[in-house]
């Protein structure tokens, strides 16, 4: 019982929420570059959140079914074949022996979440399941690799059909606006240099990956020099070297940098980083307080708690 990788997208893995407790040793907590996607994926199927799914990301990736399964798909930037039928994103579905999927890439966005019922039994490392391969804790998918499946329970082709309202789900834009905390080393910035940071669009650079996000545009400048003491980093961080340019911390980051942290964007908002378009989308940043960031989060939960209706018009259309 497995899902067959006919053909990989350019970043595939499994990953889980997360590796908890070893930051401290300098090991990444890795998990989902998209977590609302990826939680929402989970509860599709009825999951509990933290079960592992397949990511994939920035290109097309086809996949044959080599056992019967309920699935479902989370994200931006795909549309979903089954066979030669389209199957809507954010909604449950069953599949049977033989059935490929085509995840066929589209602007909007570059991740999405294949969550499988009952979760992807995948080598723990540490653990979690999420894979690190700098660290040599498993590695991305390939071409014929062979993901394991759990054996489907007979009640779990009832959620067939099940989907995340349009309410629940995270409002992808083309051009998002990024709540940012102001970080530690504002002073470290010339006062145009500020403005700018929340004036002015930045662009994401090509030379993105699940550890970081470098943005292009205007230059931001020190008045006492990039360098700091190596500190602590935390996901969303915004660090600035010497050359200006923004990088954020993403799920795979390292875990102490030595560069000035101009601040951090807040949890709530880093699926819409995500899933902005390398060289396309105009991204710009907007101060928060730490209370208001924590209000917007515990609002989302609130959703996703709720967030499960049947959808039966969309498999009218298939």
């Amino acid at each position: 019982m497995s899902l067959f990788m006919k053909k990989v997208a350019l970043i595939m893995s499994i990953q889980d929420l997360g590796r908890q407790g070893y930051q401290r040793f300098g090991m990444p907590v890795s998990g989902p570059m998209d977590w609302w996607a990826f939680r929402c994926a989970n509860r599709l199927v009825s999951n509990p959140p933290d079960c592992a799914c397949v990511e994939m990301g920035f290109t097309s990736s086809a996949i044959t079914v080599k056992s019967d399964a309920v699935l479902a798909v989370c994200g931006a930037g795909y549309r979903l074949f089954r066979n030669e039928l389209e199957v809507p994103l954010w909604m449950v579905f069953f599949v049977k022996r033989g059935d490929r999927l085509h995840f066929s890439k589209c602007s909007g966005g570059n991740w999405v979440y294949l969550a499988v019922s009952g979760g992807v039994p995948s080598p723990m490392y540490m653990g979690s399941r999420s894979v690190y391969p700098r660290a040599g804790l498993g590695r991305f998918l390939a071409d014929g690799d062979e993901v394991p499946l759990p054996s489907l329970h007979n009640s779990a082709r009832l959620m067939a059909g099940f989907s995340i309202p349009k309410k629940a789900r995270p409002a992808y834009t083309h051009d998002p606006l990024i709540h940012v905390i102001p970080g530690p080393q504002v002073d470290r910035f010339i006062p145009a240099s500020l403005t700018d940071f929340w004036v002015q669009p930045f662009a994401l650079s090509s030379r993105i990956d699940r550890m970081g996000y470098r943005l292009t545009g205007t230059a931001l400048m020190h008045n006492k020099g990039a360098d700091i003491l190596s500190q602590g980093l935390a996901l969303g961080q915004i660090q600035v070297p010497a050359d200006g340019q923004p990088i954020v911390m993403m799920p795979d980051h390292p875990t102490t940098g030595g560069y000035t942290s101009i601040g951090t964007v807040i949890r709530v908002d880093l699926p819409f980083l995500a899933q902005a378009e390398p060289g396309q989308s105009e991204i710009h940043f907007a101060p928060i307080t730490v209370p208001s960031a924590q209000q917007l989060l515990v609002d989302i939960h609130e959703k996703l708690k709720s967030a499960l209706k049947m959808q039966e018009e969309s498999w009218l259309n298939l």
